[in-house]
């Protein structure tokens, strides 16, 4: 049987939440109006935002080209009737640095997406992709 995770979520207010895991990290998780944190579906996104930028990170220092500067954008479109789910969603991946080619970031990132990745594997939607080299990072992003 494969690792076994488990995470707690406790209500602190009427449509506010804590998620704790094992170890004890914790974050909020807000349906309130006005949300002071990321909402459930905000949360689906970022955890395959933060999924695939670990996969593209490590990939591109085995490649010995790390990047000095990266971010990702996701956004998903959800449906219009419940359960609302997202039928679509768009990374971007956004980075640069040193020695970086637009050739190799796009083959860390593809192979993030069609072989490493858990939490796209773990999503019911359409899930595309898009590379962008930076020479350097955008002060405002």
């Amino acid at each position: 049987m494969g690792e076994k995770r488990t995470v707690v979520v406790r209500q602190l207010c009427e449509k506010r939440f804590s998620a704790s895991n094992e170890s004890g990290e914790t974050v909020i998780v807000d349906g309130a109006s006005p949300a002071v944190s990321l909402r459930p579906m905000e949360l689906l996104l970022a955890a395959l935002g933060g999924c695939t930028a670990y996969d593209v990170v490590d990939i591109m220092k085995k490649k010995r080209t790390p990047l000095a500067h990266y971010r990702v954008e996701v956004t998903g479109k959800r449906a219009k009737q419940h359960p609302r789910r997202y039928t679509h969603i768009h990374v971007v991946h956004v980075g640069g640095g040193e020695g970086v080619t637009e050739k190799q970031f796009a083959q860390a990132v593809r192979l993030s997406h069609e072989k490493f990745c858990s939490a796209s594997a773990n999503l019911n939607a359409e899930i595309t992709w898009e590379v962008r080299l930076e020479d350097a990072p955008d002060a405002g992003a």
